[in-house]
């Protein structure tokens, strides 16, 4: 066991290495606050304990470094060898070799590597909410009535689609929604000039567009609130962003993308020739209709004058028909009235086969009292009562002489 005592010998204060070594490391971390240092990556291993050793270097020197597994497991990268990298970090010194080093707290890409690994993360977030989706595209308009350009007012983009609407469709009017494309706040700048082209309503096709750069200067076009504000217009919109080779957030999403600004007024302006051949053949076809709208007409009009009779006929029908419905009027009230005179006449026959006068026909009295009233037992009368006797014609005043009940 090695001991770690300070001692002296002549007036001297000797240090063990484990001491020399701590004293370091104490200076160190002491003296230096946390640095961010960049450099590439080399060496790096991720031994089974999930700590990873590396060292840090560049052109002219290299650190050795230690990442400990609770620090790089909240990390969205793996580093690899050649990656250049920036790194928060402490300095520190590894006591067991006495090698100077890096505890680093932080990674993250430098450079290019950062930009296109935020580009690839919002891609792939985008593509998952559906702004990409090809259902959602609006098509083109075959013959814009006027164009949009949302650019730099004095970039060559704008410039390159000028010549070209110029070369092939001068009567397209255009309007320009000057933003900036570049640095700080162009994203906003492009966001409003999107909102406000669809407020004012003056066009029905947009481009968004710039010239070529590095992804750095393209890197406005990547904004998410921009990606969002391209899929909520109701105008259709080309991108045309940098060179055929560059891609942005704003091509994926745009309804089209044109891999050149000049591309771009192609894509959006119809050919004079093809449109002057277009617009001879909606002459013909408006000829041809019209002149079949004429002839349809002449033949509904001799037609009609072979239809055509003189009122005097025409009051003759007229007066024919009244005639008709009169005479059937006629007719039909004469086989009504009949009818019912023959109905009246089958109930008086039926009224006479049941009525009392027909039982009396027969022979048969109707024997009423001095009241009138209809005597229907013998043993309601009393000898030398008289009664009425109904006979079919006449009556008879009838003294009773004698009762018999049976």
């Amino acid at each position: 066991m090695q001991e770690n005592t300070l001692y002296k010998t002549d007036d001297r204060e000797i240090l063990s290495v484990a001491e020399l070594n701590q004293q370091v490391r104490f200076l160190l971390e002491e003296t230096f606050p946390p640095l961010w240092i960049t450099g590439e990556i080399s060496n790096f291993v991720c031994p089974s304990s999930g700590h990873w050793y590396f060292s840090l270097k560049d052109a002219a020197a290299q650190v050795r470094c230690a990442m400990f597994r609770n620090r790089n497991a909240r990390l969205g990268l793996t580093p690899e060898n050649g990656m250049q990298v920036i790194v928060k970090a402490k300095i520190s010194l590894y006591e067991g070799r006495g090698d100077y080093q890096l505890i680093v707290e932080e990674i993250e890409e430098a450079g290019n590597g950062a930009l296109l690994r935020a580009f690839e993360a919002l891609k792939k977030r985008l593509h998952k909410e559906g702004l990409f989706e090809e259902s959602h595209k609006k098509p083109l308009p075959r013959f814009p009535r006027c164009a949009g350009i949302i650019t730099s007012a004095t970039g060559a983009a704008l410039h390159d689609i000028l010549s070209v609407l110029e070369r092939r469709f001068p009567s397209l009017p255009v309007i320009v929604y000057p933003s900036q494309v570049q640095g700080e706040g162009a994203a906003e700048q492009l966001i409003e000039a999107i909102l406000a082209a669809n407020r004012r309503n003056e066009c029905d096709v947009l481009i968004l567009t710039r010239g070529g750069g590095s992804i750095e200067d393209l890197w406005c076009f990547n904004n998410e609130k921009l990606a969002h504000a391209i899929f909520n217009s109701h105008i259709p919109i080309v991108s045309a962003v940098g060179h055929e080779i560059d891609f942005t957030i704003a091509d994926f999403v745009a309804d089209k993308r044109a891999a050149t600004p000049s591309a771009a007024a192609e894509l959006i302006s119809p050919n004079k020739a093809e449109w002057l051949s277009y617009t001879r053949q909606l002459k013909q076809r408006l000829i041809q209709t019209l002149q079949q709208h004429l002839k349809q007409a002449a033949s509904t009009c001799v037609h009609l004058r072979k239809r055509l009779r003189h009122p005097a006929q025409q009051l003759r029908e007229y007066t024919q028909r009244i005639d008709a419905l009169s005479l059937r009027l006629q007719q039909s009230q004469e086989r009504y009235v009949k009818a019912k005179q023959q109905r009246l006449e089958n109930i008086s026959i039926l009224l006479n086969k049941v009525s009392p006068l027909a039982t009396l026909s027969r022979g048969y009295a109707i024997v009423e009292d001095s009241e009138g009233n209809v005597i229907k037992k013998a043993e309601d009368r009393y000898i030398s009562s008289t009664v009425r006797a109904r006979l079919a014609e006449g009556t008879l005043l009838c003294e009773v002489i004698q009762v018999n009940e049976k």
